[in-house]
Order: C-alpha cells, then structure tokens, then sequence
C-alpha cells in the first residue's frame, strides 16, 4: 500500500494551494490529515462539525468533500485576511459557516448543538478551553488534533504543552483514544459516554 498515492483530493485543493503559496501562508495542513477528515466526516451522515483553526481552508476543503447534503460545519479562526480568502472559497455552500472570531471567546459562548466531530487545529480548544471543547461531542463523536509529533514551527518549549495535553486526554475516562505516529503526529478520541 502506498499511503502518498491520494486520487480524491478535493477539487477545489489545488486553488487553495496556489493562493496558500501565493499568498506565504506558512501553516498548511498535511493531505494526511485531509484524507482522514473527509473519512470521519463521511461516517456521519446528517452530522454536525467544528473546525478551530481554518487557517487557508485546506482541511476545511477535506471535510466539505466528505460531509452529505445535510450536513453542517462551522469553521472558526482569528485572521480576518484568511477568513476573507476562505469565504470566498466556500461562499455558495450552505451547509458550511465560516467565522471570524477568537477561538477562546467563541467557546466560551457557545450554547448550541454538539458536534459529531471537531477538529482543533488552534490553540483553542486544543491548548486551552480542552474542557469546554470536549463537553461539545456527542457521544459517538470524534474530537481529532495534529501536530503531536515536534514540528519546526514550534516554539521553544511547546513539547511541554503537547505531554500534558497527551496525558490529559489519556486519563479522560470519557473518551477513547489512540495516538497515531503518522502524517503529523494525531489523535483521535471518541466520546464513549
């Protein structure tokens, strides 16, 4: 099997791509990671999805391709040029919301539905607010992080924040994990009660 032969990219990826390196966006996400979200999202149909971190929308044009007709996702970041870029991208899909806000202070306001999955790729809701974010997934839900494995983007000592994350959600009795040492470095929990 070879795991780098990816046929389904999205088509709308290669857009985003170009305009990611046009533009100097130096935060990607892997294909990897993309392949998986669209999976997982597709294994919930009707199903309701968070993303925290949009970034350039790379992962955001993943999970689009695996969500049904009646699917809804909101995707949230800090970065109002990217926010722009982004919504242009998705602005005729109903099914998505793209917002514009600190991550930190939309959750700490949110009262709606819970999510079928959420993929945090921000600090918030990753580093910060982990209680909160894990209280919105619904029991058979995916709460689904990357960048675990040290990337050269990191800070120095950020290798601390990722073990106490790690060991926090290992002891989380609540959900069901596995830490995977592929792409860059994930998790995937599942809520179990």
């Amino acid at each position: 099997m070879l795991d780098s032969n990816i046929q389904d990219k999205p088509k709308i990826h290669q857009q985003i791509e170009q305009k990611s390196k046009e533009i100097g966006f130096t935060m990607p996400s892997d294909v990897y990671i993309g392949t998986l979200l669209k999976t997982l999202m597709t294994s919930k149909p009707k199903g309701r999805f968070l993303e925290l971190g949009t970034g350039i929308g790379l992962s955001l044009s993943w999970m689009v391709d695996g969500m049904d007709a009646e699917s809804k996702l909101i995707s949230l970041d800090n970065d109002p040029k990217q926010i722009e870029i982004v919504s242009g991208y998705f602005k005729g899909d109903e099914r998505v919301e793209v917002i514009c806000e600190d991550g930190s202070k939309w959750i700490k306001n949110y009262s709606g539905d819970k999510f079928d999955l959420i993929f945090a790729d921000a600090w918030p809701g990753k580093y910060s607010e982990i209680e909160e974010i894990l209280s919105f997934v619904k029991v058979g839900g995916f709460y689904v992080i990357d960048d675990m494995t040290a990337q050269p983007n990191w800070p120095e000592g950020h290798e601390d924040n990722v073990e106490r994350l790690v060991k926090y959600l290992e002891n989380r009795a609540d959900f069901t994990l596995t830490k995977l040492n592929w792409s860059t470095g994930l998790i995937i929990a599942v809520r179990n009660s």
